[in-house]
């Protein structure tokens, strides 16, 4: 059990809920299998193997999200719905109006959906109510918004808001390489996006950012929008201007330090939440540090 991207909220801390409720409400709002004519189902999955929807380890919850979607390419719909107003044209003489086209369409829908294949995917969300945080592993926004709003749909209220820094990631990040100088506990590795006012993207790759072709971009104006980053020889990762944490890497020498301790899969898997989560708490409290910290209420 290992995030790989981490889309991240706060929370109050001592969130005053407890998990026999959060289990109640996603019991209520469970994934059931996609109907003959459903096209995309959404609920909650056990994340583990207990069965439990939520999976708790040293007070440290994970939840995920269940999407089932039929696989029917609008492409595929056209295509068809094509075909047959080519034949009903040759068959009756007569021209194939939009309206009667698009009726063709939603027919081939109704027709094709339920022998679609059908796709799962799953969402993982870790919830942290001692110090107040709700990460989702997504690599894309709207997902991370997904897995959100359908929390909020279950569990009545939730007080899940998106995380600010006094100081933005993309003017921290732009000072740390115009100054060739990472914050304490993080190195700079070999990847960078910058942009410049017109939205013109340069990306570098595996390429050393100590020379000056760097600062010379930033020179003219530019600025970081993405940062690849090592936490304390642990984790690498990509940060990037939405504060969105990304390409998480974690070390050989931090899953390590599990081996042999366990001695089954759901062992290990607990062992692997319990670091996982321990290590990340830590991660996200250096990474709002080096951004100037939260702004205070009312700010």
């Amino acid at each position: 059990m290992w995030f790989r991207n981490l889309q991240i909220f706060r929370l109050p801390r001592n969130l005053d809920i407890d998990i026999e409720a959060i289990d109640t409400a996603l019991s209520g709002a469970a994934l059931h299998p996609c109907g003959p004519l459903e096209a995309e189902c959404l609920g909650w999955v056990a994340p583990s193997a207990s069965g439990a929807l939520v999976h708790s380890v040293n007070h440290q919850w994970l939840i995920a999200l269940g999407v089932e979607q039929r696989l029917l390419p609008t492409s595929i719909v056209r295509q068809i719905a094509d075909d047959r107003a080519k034949a009903i044209e040759e068959a009756e003489g007569r021209r194939v109006g939009r309206k009667e086209l698009r009726d063709l369409r939603e027919a081939l829908t109704v027709e094709l959906l339920p022998r679609a294949f059908v796709r799962r995917r799953t969402t993982f969300g870790w919830i942290d109510p001692l110090n107040g945080w709700l990460v989702i592993d997504a690599g894309a926004q709207a997902k991370a918004e997904e897995f959100l709003e359908h929390l909020r749909k279950s569990v009545d209220s939730f007080p899940a808001t998106l995380l600010k820094t006094t100081v933005s990631p993309s003017s921290a990040m732009t000072g740390w390489i115009a100054g060739n100088e990472a914050p304490a506990g993080f190195t700079i590795d070999q990847d960078i996006e910058l942009r410049s006012a017109e939205n013109a993207l340069i990306r570098y790759t595996r390429h050393s950012l100590e020379g000056k072709e760097i600062r010379e971009h930033i020179a003219e104006g530019k600025v970081v929008t993405r940062l690849g980053l090592t936490w304390n020889d642990r984790i690498s990762f990509v940060l990037d201007e939405k504060l969105q944490i990304k390409r998480l890497s974690f070390l050989d020498i931090l899953k390590e330090e599990t081996d042999g301790q366990a001695e089954n899969e759901d062992e290990r898997f607990d062992l692997d939440f319990a670091l996982m989560t321990g290590e990340l708490a830590h991660l996200m409290s250096d990474v709002i540090a080096a951004l100037g910290g939260e702004p205070e209420k009312g700010a």
